[in-house]
């Protein structure tokens, strides 16, 4: 076994007409702490941390085999969370969300995964290292979630990038089309 290992997480991207309409408006914020790059944005819905690079494939059947349908997000809320992070949240996260978060932290945990044992608090982060706190609402950012993604946290001259090792579309049980489609 090799001991190449990779970040790794499952998240929900956020869509680049959303993704540019919320840099927008946090720029406009002014909001303290350093932006999260647009093409990073998303709503992680299971962190794995460090894990072998054998074990993606795996990870990728797993993640096929999910079955939740298709919904509507609204991120509504700002707030900061943890030691400086300046988020959205949805005032209101749809049930579907927290179905599909609980069924993958559910098969990872069957899989072995030690993951974080905090609730899943759904959060896309605006800023990192704020000192001041945000709170308050913000403009309603809706998009209608159709996919999931694995995604691999990589440094970079720069900063971090993430990138896509596999993408599974969300269907009704007993709909499902393909399987995954694996990012090049």
């Amino acid at each position: 076994m090799s001991e190449h290992t990779l970040r790794l997480f499952f998240a929900l991207p956020c869509p680049a007409e959303q993704a540019r309409a919320i840099c927008k408006w946090r720029d406009e914020q002014a909001l303290d702490g350093l932006p999260v790059t647009r093409a990073n944005l998303h709503l992680t819905l299971a962190f794995l941390g460090a894990q072998p690079a054998e074990s993606i494939e795996s990870l990728k059947r797993l993640a096929a085999d999910l079955d939740c349908p298709p919904f509507a997000l609204t991120l509504d809320r700002l707030t900061t969370i943890g030691k400086g992070f300046i988020c959205l949240q949805p005032s209101a996260p749809p049930t579907a969300l927290d179905y599909l978060a609980a069924a993958l932290r559910a098969q990872l945990a069957a899989q072995g995964l030690a993951l974080d044992s905090r609730p899943f608090l759904p959060h896309l982060t605006l800023t990192r290292h704020a000192h001041e706190r945000a709170r308050g609402h913000a403009p309603a950012f809706t998009w209608t979630v159709e996919h999931f993604v694995l995604y691999a946290s990589e440094n970079v001259p720069g900063g971090v990038r993430y990138r896509e090792l596999g993408s599974w579309p969300l269907h009704a049980p007993g709909t499902a089309d393909e399987a995954a489609t694996d990012a090049d």
